[in-house]
Formats: C-alpha cells, sequence, structure tokens
C-alpha cells in the first residue's frame, strides 16, 4: 500500500465500526485505532453507560476521546474507526460511512451483548438522538449529513466481508488514481 494512506471509518452504534476497521486495517497492512468511550471507561474505572452519562454533562469527555484518536492517527498509516472520525480526521485519504437501520443495530448490539431486544432497540434510538445533539453541540457536527464522506456502505445488506471489500477496492482505485 501507499506510503501515506488514512482512512476514517464512521457510523452509528452496531453499523460494524470496530469489526470493519479491524478488518480493513489487517488487509491493507495498516494500525488500527479504534479508541472508544469503552476503552476510556474501561480506564477510569467506570461502567460504560455511567460513562454516557458523564458525557452528557462534561463535554471535555467527547473532546479527550477525540483528540487522542487524532493524535494516533497522526503517528502514520492507519485505519481510523470512531464516531466522529469521518469529521476529525480531516487529512483522511478515504472517509467511509458505514449504515444500518435502527432494528438491525439494535438486533447485532442485543446479540454482542445478550441482552434484550426491545430494552436494547430503545437505548439505541435514545443514544443516536444524545449522540446527535452532543456532537451538534460541541463540535457543530450533524453526524446525519454525509456530504463529506467519500463512500457510504449499507450494512443492512453487506455482510463484515463485503464492506471490508468494498473499502479495499476504493483504497486502490484512490492509489491508481494518485
Amino acid at each position: 500500500m501507499s506510503n501515506n494512506l488514512k482512512i476514517a471509518i464512521s457510523g452509528k452504534s452496531g453499523c460494524g465500526n470496530s469489526t470493519v476497521s479491524r478488518m480493513t486495517a489487517e488487509r491493507l497492512g495498516l494500525t488500527v485505532i479504534n479508541y472508544t468511550f469503552r476503552n476510556m471507561a474501561e480506564e477510569r474505572g467506570v461502567t460504560f453507560s455511567a460513562l454516557r452519562e458523564m458525557a452528557e454533562q462534561d463535554d471535555t469527555l467527547d473532546r479527550e476521546l477525540d483528540r487522542k484518536q487524532v493524535e494516533r492517527a497522526k503517528e502514520g498509516n492507519c485505519v481510523l474507526g470512531s464516531r466522529l472520525a469521518v469529521w476529525m480526521l480531516k487529512d483522511a485519504d478515504l472517509k467511509v460511512f458505514l449504515t444500518a437501520s435502527l432494528a438491525v443495530r439494535a438486533e447485532r448490539i442485543a446479540k454482542r451483548e445478550k441482552r434484550d431486544f426491545k430494552e436494547v432497540l430503545q437505548e439505541t434510538e435514545e443514544r443516536d438522538k444524545l449522540d446527535h445533539d452532543r456532537y451538534l453541540r460541541i463540535y457543530g457536527i450533524d453526524n446525519d449529513d454525509l456530504s463529506s464522506v467519500d463512500l457510504i456502505i449499507d450494512t443492512d445488506v453487506n455482510n463484515q466481508q463485503e464492506t471490508t471489500d468494498l473499502i479495499v477496492k476504493a483504497v486502490e482505485s484512490l492509489q491508481k488514481n494518485r
């Protein structure tokens, strides 16, 4: 791959961001950066839910998370997977946004966390709204506005392997045109 390659992958919870970011990095021989609120919660010895509640009251948590991600991405060739990667990694060579319906995302989360679907569906819908409002308040970013994204992939119809294949093809095409 190129001497200098940065890929940003974003999407709402349950779209497959973490898995696809990891698979894409492995395929392309890049470092994966996927530092999340879950990592931050673990480091601070609090639950993920507790940290999310804290973030609603304290914008410095989001700013710290996003700063750490961008700093790590500046170190070299990478795939940055995060909710705001496509907006935060300004110099990304390829910006990818993964989509999936609310029901599919909630189903994936419920399965992964071994929880009740209806409960997760409601939480995911609430989380989407809270995240959207918080990103708008902190950064002026509307995470429903995908106008700056290079590639949008629907993960309702593309599995993780197919999604990774589409990203790798886009990278190959990008590098041919350099």
